[in-house]
């Protein structure tokens, strides 16, 4: 969807200038002074403001950027089943240690990835950053420290480190994006610049040079407002919804460590998803009850 919506801006632009130029004159326009002036201006306005944004972040957050662009055709980190999954996997952990103790728990947090009860639950399992956050938290819960209001306060600080990192590459393109405006002034001057150093040139062909330095502005307010920035804002739905994931882990234990019952502590964590990943009730209920029982 996204991709066609990208597909549409160019549609609708030079569409729309077809319709208010008329079809000759404005293929006249296309063909003869914005196709020929496109290459150099966008050369001068996206390799500035790529150079730029590699200058200005780390090589951490420009391989991050990469992975975002995922967002164009996956606009969500996580689906409804991933939820249910998700859920069903913390009542898991909350029954085995309201039954066993959370010293039962410590052959599954010290290698998840081996974990036969992690196993059931594959998504997870193999969401390497979110199994180590469940994991490092219920280590310190099983090595005595259950108290619900230090772990939700440690939960909030480290939950700002991973929203700050999710959300840096969509913050990044961002700022790019509100930079290349004005880099299309940069290339309009030096289109200005050399149509003034071939002033001698009949009206015609000044006609034309100026025109070709005025697609600059055009190109630069163009990119920024349908393309770069709206990929932007798509990175950072993403990161909501990658965020979103641990926050989910943090309601189940902090509700579960304040006395809940397993059930009870996994709706305190289905409340707080959006409505269109969220199972309802008896999903969720259903999916509870094909559970096994949890094994030590």
């Amino acid at each position: 969807m996204k991709f066609v919506a990208l597909a549409f801006v160019v549609i609708f632009t030079f569409g729309g200038l077809l319709l208010a130029a008329g079809y000759d004159a404005g293929m006249h326009l296309i063909t003869g002074a914005l196709l020929p002036a496109m290459p150099a201006e966008f050369m001068i306005i996206m390799g500035v403001a790529v150079c730029a944004y590699l200058v200005a972040n780390p090589m951490d957050v420009v391989k991050n950027t990469g992975h975002y662009f995922k967002s164009l055709s996956q606009p969500a980190a996580h689906t409804k089943e991933d939820y249910v999954e998700l859920l069903s996997m913390l009542f898991t952990v909350f029954k085995l240690a309201r039954t066993k103790g959370w010293l039962s728990l410590e052959q599954h947090i010290e290698r998840p990835e081996e974990s036969k009860l992690f196993e059931q639950f594959p998504t997870f399992q193999n969401n390497h950053h979110a199994s180590l956050f469940l994991c490092d938290y219920l280590r310190i819960i099983s090595l005595g420290n259950d108290s619900a209001h230090e772990i939700d306060s440690l939960m909030d600080e480290e939950l700002e480190t991973i929203s700050a990192h999710e959300h840096h590459p969509g913050h990044a393109v961002q700022v790019m994006a509100d930079g290349v405006p004005a880099l299309g002034i940069v290339a309009a001057v030096l289109g200005v610049i050399k149509t003034m150093a071939s002033i001698s040139e009949p009206p015609e062909i000044l006609g034309k040079m100026i025109g070709g330095a005025l697609v600059g502005t055009f190109l630069g307010v163009w990119l920024a407002y349908g393309f770069i920035g709206p990929i932007a804002g798509a990175m950072t739905s993403r990161a909501d919804t990658k965020v979103m994931y641990y926050r989910c882990i943090k309601a189940g234990i902090v509700a579960f460590l304040n006395g809940a019952a397993p059930q009870v502590a996994v709706e305190f964590s289905r409340k707080l998803l959006p409505h269109d990943v969220q199972p309802t009730f008896l999903e969720l209920e259903d999916k509870l009850n094909e559970l096994p029982a949890p094994t030590a």
